[in-house]
C-alpha cells in the first residue's frame, strides 16, 4: 500500500470529507451555481460516496444568487465555496473556480443539478488515464433514468440544414447531417466523440493547461463546444465512458426567451469563430431556416427577429460584474499579514 493509499478518504472515516486547499487532489470538482439551493445538498452528498477511494476537492462558485444557492454550500464545512462577484456566466464561472483548483490530478466540471452515481468519478479517472485522452464525458441519465443523447459532432452547414429541416425526426440520417448523436448503440461503449453537453465532464490537468482558459464570450451555451474543439486541436481526444453516470434534473439557471435566443444566437457566434464569412453566412441561414420552420410557436418568431438583426445581440445576457472578488490560486502561499 502506498502513502497516498493511507491518506485518501476511506469507508472508515465517520463521512468521507474532501481535501483541503494544501493537500493534493485526485479530482478538483468545480461548480457554478446560480438559484440552485435545492440542488446542492443532493450533488454534495452525491460527491461525498465517491470521496470515498478517491481524493476529491469540492469548490463552488455562485453567480450572485437570489436564493440561498451560497449559505447552503458554505454550511458544507470542506466545501469551498464563494462568491463569484457578479453573474459571470457558465465559462466565467468554471475560469474563477479554476483558479483555486490547487494541487490536482484532474478538474471535473458539474453542473449543479447533477447527481453523481457510485463509481463514476473513478471510471472517468480510468478512462482518462489512457494514452492521449484529455477530456472524459459520462451517460447522463435524465429524470426519468432514460440515458440522454448527450454526444454531439462538430456542427457544420450540413448539420445545421438537416437539424433546421428535421430536428428530432428522422433520427436515423447520415451523421452529416445531424449535430446530435441519436443512435442508441453509440452510448453502450466507450468512444471517442467531438463533443457533448456540458453538464458532466472531466478533464486532465495537463489538458487543461494546454486548452487555457474557458471563453467567456459565450456567457451560456456553446462554452462546451468550444472548450472541446480547443481540446481537440490540442491534440487531446475526447470519450465518452459509459460505465460512469451521473443523474441530470436540467434545471437551475431556467429556460426564458432571452436564453433560448441566446442558444440560437451563440451557436452562430461559435461558428463564426472559426469559420470566413461566407461559410458563416451559410451557418447563419440554416439557423433562420430552423426557426422558419418551428414559427407557428411564438417564440421561435421572436427568437427568429434576433437572429436576422445582429446589432440586437449585444442586448442579450452577458457577464455582469457587481463585486469584484478577488481570488488566490490554491497553490499561491497567503502575504503575511503585518504585526
Amino acid at each position: 500500500m502506498t502513502q497516498d493509499d493511507m491518506d485518501a478518504p476511506t469507508t472508515t472515516d465517520a463521512v468521507a470529507r474532501f481535501v483541503r486547499e494544501d493537500e493534493h487532489a485526485d479530482v478538483a470538482v468545480i461548480v457554478v451555481t446560480y438559484r440552485n439551493a435545492a440542488d446542492i445538498d443532493r450533488l454534495v452528498g452525491s460527491l461525498r460516496t465517491e470521496a470515498v477511494g478517491n481524493r476529491l476537492r469540492v469548490i463552488i462558485a455562485d453567480n450572485e444568487s437570489p436564493d440561498d444557492s451560497l449559505e447552503l454550500a458554505r454550511a458544507h464545512r470542506d466545501v469551498i465555496a464563494f462568491s463569484t462577484g457578479g453573474n459571470l456566466g457558465y465559462a466565467g464561472g468554471i475560469n474563477v473556480a479554476a483558479r483555486v483548483a490547487g494541487q490536482c490530478d484532474a478538474i471535473l466540471v458539474l453542473n449543479p443539478d447533477i447527481e453523481v452515481e457510485p463509481g463514476a468519478i473513478t471510471a472517468m479517472r480510468a478512462r482518462l488515464a489512457q494514452p492521449g485522452v484529455g477530456i472524459v464525458v459520462p451517460a447522463i441519465l435524465d429524470a426519468t433514468g432514460t440515458v440522454s443523447a448527450s454526444l454531439r459532432r462538430e456542427p457544420s452547414v450540413l448539420r445545421g440544414l438537416g437539424d433546421a429541416l428535421f430536428g428530432g425526426r428522422l433520427r436515423r440520417r447520415p451523421g452529416a447531417f445531424a449535430e446530435m448523436i441519436f443512435a442508441p448503440s453509440a452510448y453502450e461503449s466507450a468512444r471517442a466523440v467531438d463533443w457533448a453537453t456540458g453538464a458532466a465532464l472531466m478533464v486532465s490537468r495537463d489538458a487543461a493547461a494546454a486548452i487555457g482558459e474557458w471563453d467567456e464570450r459565450f456567457f451560456l451555451y456553446s462554452e462546451e463546444t468550444d472548450y472541446f474543439r480547443r481540446a481537440r486541436e490540442a491534440g487531446f481526444e475526447v470519450w465518452f465512458e459509459p460505465s460512469a453516470v451521473v443523474r441530470h434534473a436540467e434545471g437551475g439557471s431556467g429556460g426564458s426567451l432571452a436564453l433560448f435566443t441566446l442558444l440560437a444566437v451563440n451557436r452562430i457566434r461559435y461558428f463564426a469563430k472559426y469559420h470566413r464569412r461566407t461559410p458563416t453566412a451559410l451557418f447563419q441561414a440554416t439557423a433562420v431556416l430552423n426557426e422558419i420552420t418551428r414559427s407557428a410557436d411564438a417564440r421561435h418568431r421572436a427568437i427568429l427577429r434576433t437572429v436576422l438583426r445582429p446589432r440586437s445581440w449585444d442586448d442579450l445576457p452577458a457577464a455582469t460584474v457587481s463585486t469584484p472578488v478577488p481570488v488566490r490560486s490554491a497553490d499561491e502561499p497567503e502575504e503575511a499579514v503585518p504585526s
